[in-house]
């Protein structure tokens, strides 16, 4: 059986680049592996959250007029949730073959997104376990055999997010951007993530500083 890994982060912490990195450095290793993505927007279920939902340029507008990061998080939870169901056979496939799998963003994104739209501090830990026992226990999805989490605190993220093109829903809103951040940052002490801080002296850490930080965290598994 292969190792699941997944790497979870605020908003422009660098997802992208370091679960690519991370590929490529196992791969050098000698170590079979590969890099997932959840939604994955290339499938049916995947282009429905990316259009539909989250109204990405590339893909098409939004449906719902109250705008994404108003639907009910339970709705949209589910939505997340099929894709991933929908995408599993890849996932085992990768891990039966005793591959080193990479996700980008995983279920810990779901929860974090969906409990932010949440004030009340029980009704959001409701929220978590609610997605938790939906996508692991309901659902039978792999558990991650570890959570990356990378933070870039809001202030940092809103001067790096000047920089892109284009926006989905989420990402417009700062208020949820703000909320998401705060989530994220719960899961992260009641599952024990490793928590890595992209942030040193007030700058934002080299790319290859961080992972060689990622790399220190799975070395068990090397």
């Amino acid at each position: 059986m292969g190792k699941f890994i997944v790497i979870e982060g605020t908003d422009c912490s660098g997802k992208e680049t370091q679960s690519k990195l991370l590929v490529e450095k196992l791969e050098k290793l000698g170590k079979k592996a590969i890099r997932l993505t959840y939604p994955n927007y290339e499938s049916p279920t995947g282009k429905i959250i990316g259009g539909p939902y989250l109204g990405k340029e590339e893909i098409g507008p939004c449906w719902f007029p109250e705008g994404a990061v108003n639907v009910d998080p339970k709705v949209t939870s589910l939505y997340y949730a099929a894709d991933r169901k929908y995408n599993e056979k890849d996932l085992r496939k990768y891990l039966d073959d005793d591959y080193f799998v990479i996700c980008d963003r995983y279920t810990s994104s779901n929860m974090a997104h969906q409990g932010s739209k949440i004030n009340d501090d029980d009704e959001r830990y409701e929220m978590y376990q609610w997605i938790d026992k939906l996508e692991y226990d309901q659902l039978n999805l792999p558990r991650p055999n570890k959570t990356i989490f990378l933070h870039v605190p809001y202030s940092y993220a809103f001067e790096l997010k000047k920089n892109r093109l284009s926006l989905d829903e989420h990402e417009k809103s700062e208020d949820h951007l703000k909320k998401s951040e705060i989530a994220y940052l719960e899961l992260a002490s009641f599952y024990k993530w490793i928590n890595i801080n992209c942030i040193k002296d007030d700058k934002i850490r080299t790319i290859e500083d961080i992972n060689y930080e990622i790399m220190e965290n799975i070395k068990e598994y090397l």
